[in-house]
């Protein structure tokens, strides 16, 4: 039988996030001791208050659909978060709820880009950005940022890349995968150069806000002039240790907001009755769990930091968020390792660290920069330690050829 399939799925290539995890997943089934830093997934188990309400609905008999919106109550929580946190005034009808921070990522772009036009992401970036935009039938346009930038797009880059045809500019800050934030000045210098393109919506993915160590998180939608312009979308999994919960939300222009509403009608209707009353609690809890869950990480990731910069032939920039190393590793290229294999990549050096080594990372090139690999620290510390002593010896063993 000869199965045709639609050239926008079939092109479409899988998450090297979620395949790094397979393969690792495979390796630890057939018994091996794999040590995975690969997953963007807290090790933190949901904070007590959050769990609670989503039993609570359960008991309650609370598991019937909700407006397709997200109910009111969770919306209007979403809403006094924006006052409360970010100086940002929204209505409940700006609001949208989804299954995941990832659903709005992709209805957003889904919505405002169609065929012919653009989608201005800068690299690294995180691996779906690019796909979500082709499934729109955009073009997906790479802006490369460097490491000497702390992988920060520049304006000067930003006006080189944007074009009469670009209409979506995808941010995130805190990054993932670099951990990189934006400062106040740095938006305000690219909505400087965005004024003259207001064809021009930002996408603003702001998933790991309160995961921030060095840094201040500035909502772009923050800077004046870009509040009518930028849809943010922010959830509750990394920061509330909630990934197999997915919820997330929009906010932005009504008018975007509706059409999303409209595809999200379609496809999926509104997230889990019980997820959105657990949301509601984990915007009204005490914010504790989430400080110790971010001390743990910074902890972490100076403990990393620290080893990394002492192995020779790496560069690592210091993240100042979310959860993620993003070293440069070009140097071991064109090495050999003792078994024969040679590492011309990120991913022969990813493979040979899983396969002789027994760590799993996930290669650069998944993030538009063929240079670097990401490093999770969502791990206990005495993993991080040992799988780290495996790099370690695993890079000592390459030689050049």
């Amino acid at each position: 039988m000869s199965t045709f399939f639609n050239p926008r799925v079939a092109s479409m290539q899988p998450s090297a996030t979620l395949a790094m995890a397979g393969r690792a997943k495979k390796l630890k089934r057939a018994g091996a001791d794999v040590i995975a830093l690969s997953a963007g997934e807290p090790d933190f188990n949901t904070p007590e208050p959050i769990a609670n309400a989503g039993i609570q609905a359960i008991r309650e008999g609370f598991t019937r659909y909700t407006q397709n919106p997200g109910m009111p109550e969770l919306r209007e929580a979403i809403c006094e978060k924006f006052a409360r946190e970010n100086n940002l005034k929204y209505t409940p009808s700006q609001i949208l709820c989804s299954n995941g921070a990832k659903q709005s990522v992709a209805m957003a772009v889904s919505v405002l880009a169609a065929e012919g036009d653009e989608v201005l992401i800068p690299a690294p970036y995180w691996v779906s950005y690019p796909e979500m935009t082709r499934f729109a039938g955009a073009k997906p346009v790479i802006a490369h940022t460097t490491a000497e930038t702390q992988y920060r797009l520049t304006p000067e880059q930003l006006a080189d890349s944007l074009t009469e045809r670009t209409r979506v500019l995808i941010l995130c800050s805190p990054s993932n995968p670099t951990g990189s934030v934006y400062t106040h000045e740095e938006l305000a210098a690219l909505a400087e150069v965005l004024h003259d393109y207001e064809q021009v919506v930002v996408v603003s993915d702001e998933i790991y806000e309160h995961v921030i160590y060095d840094a201040v998180h500035v909502p772009i939608a923050t800077i004046p002039g870009m509040q009518e312009r930028t849809v943010t979308v922010n959830g509750f999994s990394k920061c509330f240790a909630m990934t197999g919960w997915r919820l997330g939300y929009m906010a932005g222009p009504e008018d975007i907001v509706k059409q999303s509403a409209k595809m999200q009608g379609q496809f999926t209707s509104a997230p889990s009755s019980i997820s959105q009353r657990a949301g509601v609690a984990a915007l009204n809890m005490d914010k504790e769990p989430i400080r110790q869950m971010v001390q743990a990480f910074r902890e972490r990731r100076d403990y990393l930091l620290q080893r990394m910069r002492s192995v020779p032939g790496i560069r690592a920039p210091k993240p100042e968020g979310a959860f993620y190393l993003f070293p440069q590793c070009s140097e071991y290229y064109g090495m050999v390792a003792e078994s024969g294999r040679t590492i011309n990549s990120s991913d022969d050096l990813c493979f040979y660290l899983l396969e002789e080594h027994l760590v799993a990372l996930v290669p650069g090139a998944a993030f538009g920069d063929p240079n670097g690999i990401r490093i999770s620290y969502a791990s206990s510390m005495e993993d991080l330690q040992k799988a780290f002593d495996r790099i370690e010896l695993g890079l000592s063993q390459l030689r050049r050829k």
